[in-house]
């Protein structure tokens, strides 16, 4: 606790420490003045209690208290050396892409669970939060658990060892390995697992990624739900993720059955953007996505005909007849595309907050092809987080989005501010009711980064 000198709460504290007050009654208490340098406080202090036949006998003494300077572990740490941890929290996924840890960051920081680490540091596959306490580790990793499949590891290394007290000082290591299939991600499940889930696939693809994934089968809008758990005991990989997608136009959609839940059940088909004025090639497509499709909408989608898919598992299906394509979502891509050609593309009027992360140390330097490239990737990855944020309400609901400096400016705008393009059709955009105030964002933000650009 804080307290000034001659303060209400030092006089609190003080007097609480004194014994027996609890057997008398206490009448007054007030400080004596002494010099600020003297490390000496003087309490006095005024007590009663009732003796013999009814008398009572009241009496005033000081007390006297010597102020020590002292400092809790923790900053006794951070002053000696500020890189001295106990315990870390590696966190890794074995993906090509970083869309995941920006979730994750978010998750993070809406439940403030980076508030104990020392530190948190870049690494190639991920992030390492380190800790100066086991407990706060631990319960770092508990949250990791419950937001997201893993599996993890620990490990322990001695630092310094007192055998006279029989004290010992380790290092603890907390491995946390992400499940390595993302949202988006097209994979096909083992034939024992196919056979578990009652002939469920095999080509499934991932809608959803929490503490486990909701892996739906669009010819038929099946689902399962598969932990972390199930997952590593029969483990697979996506055949193709959303780097690998293509685009689409839409030239017929017919539903099938009714709207469930966000899903519709349609035939579509479709032609490859890339194909306009060289062929007139047209695929056909079963679909989930009938309640968003019409002929002339663009959609995003994994062209399976035209890819060369190498997966062991898809050779223990005999027979197996794959689909032209399988369309994951549509796709504003264009009409964003076109906004910006004709100027009319502002800022976003809302922002994300962002963890203090240490750059991974690297003797590369900043100009280097590879960390130009590594540079482009982040920058595209994080773009798609942020559109994605703006298509998928689910999924905006479990972060927290603040309003930007210039969100008064975006209200004025009304057609952008409706999210209406020129022809009438909308683009999703963030409305304002849903964002929370926040006077400063430190550090930079995702959305100031797209700015300088």
């Amino acid at each position: 606790m804080r307290a000034e000198l001659e303060s209400k709460e030092l006089l609190t504290f003080c007097v609480k420490k004194v014994k027996g007050l609890s057997k008398v009654k206490l009448v007054d208490a007030g400080f004596i003045w002494t010099e600020p340098h003297s490390r000496r406080l003087k309490i006095k202090v005024t007590i009663q209690k009732e003796v013999l036949n009814g008398a009572i006998l009241q009496q005033t003494f000081v007390v006297e208290f010597v102020v020590e300077p002292h400092m809790c572990e923790q900053c006794q740490r951070s002053n000696t050396n500020s890189e001295v941890w106990v315990a870390c929290v590696q966190v890794r996924q074995k993906v090509s892409h970083k869309r995941t840890f920006l979730f994750l960051e978010q998750l993070i920081l809406k439940h403030g669970a980076e508030v104990n680490s020392v530190g948190v540091k870049e690494a190639p596959d991920g992030l390492d939060f380190f800790y100066g306490n086991r407990s706060h580790a631990l319960k770092m990793v508990d949250f990791l658990g419950s937001v997201v499949a893993i599996r993890t590891r620990a490990d322990k290394q001695l630092v310094s060892a007192d055998h006279n007290s029989n004290t010992f000082n380790y290092k603890y290591t907390f491995c946390v390995e992400i499940v390595p299939v993302c949202k988006e991600d097209l994979v096909c499940m083992p034939h024992k697992v196919y056979t578990s889930l009652g002939g469920l696939g095999p080509l499934l693809l991932c809608a959803r990624v929490s503490n486990q994934l909701t892996l739906v089968d669009v010819a038929t809008l099946r689902t399962a739900h598969v932990d972390s758990t199930a997952y590593y005991r029969a483990p697979y990989r996506a055949l193709v993720s959303s780097r690998q997608l293509t685009e689409f136009v839409v030239l017929d959609c017919e539903p099938l059955a009714p709207p469930q839940g966000r899903w519709q059940l349609a035939e579509a088909l479709v032609a490859r953007v890339q194909d306009f004025g060289r062929n007139d090639t047209q695929l056909f497509a079963r679909t989930h996505l009938g309640q968003l499709l019409k002929a002339g909408d663009t959609v995003l989608g994994y062209d399976v005909q035209g890819a060369n898919m190498v997966d062991p598992e898809l050779d223990t299906y005999k027979g197996l007849t794959l689909p032209d394509v399988i369309l994951v979502r549509k796709s504003y891509a264009a009409r964003r595309r076109a906004r910006r050609e004709k100027g009319t593309a502002a800022a976003r009027a809302w922002t994300l907050r962002r963890l203090n992360v240490a750059a991974e140390e690297d003797a590369v330097g900043k100009d280097a092809p590879g960390v130009r490239n590594a540079e482009e990737k982040r920058a595209a990855d994080e773009e798609a987080f942020l559109e994605e944020l703006e298509e998928d309400p689910e999924l905006r609901a479990r972060i927290a989005l603040y309003r930007a400096k210039h969100a008064h400016q975006a209200a004025q705008r009304l057609p952008s501010s409706l999210g209406i393009d020129s022809d009438g059709e909308e683009i999703p955009e963030v409305p304002l009711e849903e964002l929370l105030d926040e006077l400063a964002l430190a550090p930079e933000s995702l959305d100031d980064m797209e700015d300088d650009e």
